[in-house]
């Protein structure tokens, strides 16, 4: 399953989830297991030291420290736990659907709505919304996530789809742990690139420092590669419209390897520096554009396409005239 990342607050004691095994390769030499785990894990250092304490952390197949020094090669089992159940109820909010039969459905998630509960937020979600909207869910995807298949962050709009029954959710999850899904993202970013398309490849995890943001300056990531192209500039503004479309689904990767090329996103005040109307904007300015994948019942292949919101056409309404990629000017 992709973009999957375990959260670190809604994670304890319960029965085991799937078992991870791993293997430590250069970048994670030297590297503490409790480090090295919630790197790529996705979970905070204290819930690593929890499942290390716990004892469902093995190196070699060994119980180890949580202070332990991994060696090059050495594999790393991790057994993480499952969330505690947490009661999710049905909510009356309004859905924009795209698309929807016996199997799955298809919406157009606007920025603001986080896509599943967790401790301390239980409600107002996504998930709240698909279980009023569609009946019971139960069961398909896990407790605090019934359904959802993959995420888009809080403040990312666009395409997603969401399963109804076990089948459609096994099937859809192994379409995007293969890597087989058509995801498009439209995004604007600061900055003027020399080129008009480009390749990161770069492994992101934890950032070293900031237990809260992703980083490529890891030495636990997990291979990311983001593919860009531009569409237009708006050169008095120094901004650019880029079409993203990712090979893999990490944490905030289309932000962080925009960041780190340079390029940060519009709005983002997390991996950017967002000032005036940027910062007015309230969230980055990603929208998951387009979704295909290969209908699990029927094989069809299906194509799902959200238009840009309309707080993302103003801003570049403000930004004036924009130079389409190809134009007559030379880029910079």
């Amino acid at each position: 399953m992709i973009d999957h990342e375990l959260e670190s607050d809604s994670v304890e004691a319960g029965g085991a989830a799937d078992k991870l095994e791993l293997d430590v390769d250069p970048g994670g030499v030297g590297v503490r297991v409790d480090t090295f785990v919630a790197d790529v894990t996705g979970v905070s250092r204290a819930q690593a030291r929890r499942w290390i304490d716990a004892g469902r952390v093995r190196v070699a197949g060994e119980r180890v420290r949580a202070s332990r020094k991994l060696a090059l090669g050495e594999p790393v089992e991790v057994e993480p736990l499952e969330p505690v159940a947490m009661e999710v109820l049905p909510e009356p909010i309004e859905l924009v659907v795209l698309h929807e039969d016996a199997d799955l459905i298809v919406v157009d998630k606007p920025a603001g709505l986080v896509v599943h509960p967790a401790p301390g937020h239980p409600s107002g979600t996504l998930v709240n919304a698909l279980l009023h909207h569609c009946g019971d869910l139960a069961g398909i995807g896990g407790v605090l996530r019934p359904g959802i298949v993959h995420r888009l962050d809080r403040g990312t709009s666009g395409v997603l789809v969401a399963a109804k029954n076990d089948f459609a959710h096994q099937h859809l999850s192994a379409q995007f742990a293969a890597h087989t899904i058509e995801r498009v993202y439209r995004t604007l970013v600061r900055g003027l690139p020399g080129t008009g398309e480009g390749r990161i490849d770069r492994p992101i995890g934890r950032h070293p420092k900031d237990r809260k943001r992703m980083s490529v300056e890891t030495r636990a990531g997990r291979p990311s590669i983001t593919n860009w192209r531009v569409l237009r500039r708006f050169r008095r503004a120094g901004i650019s419209e880029l079409e993203i479309r990712p090979e893999t689904g990490r944490t905030h990767q289309i932000r962080v390897h925009l960041s780190a090329a340079g390029m940060p996103l519009v709005g983002d005040t997390v991996y950017g520096r967002a000032r005036g109307r940027d910062a007015a904007l309230g969230r980055p300015a990603l929208h998951a554009e387009r979704l295909g994948f290969e209908h699990p019942r029927s094989g069809e292949w299906l194509t799902f396409d959200a238009p840009l919101p309309e707080d993302l056409l103003e801003l570049m309404a403000e930004y004036g005239d924009a130079e389409p990629e190809g134009g007559s000017e030379t880029p910079l």
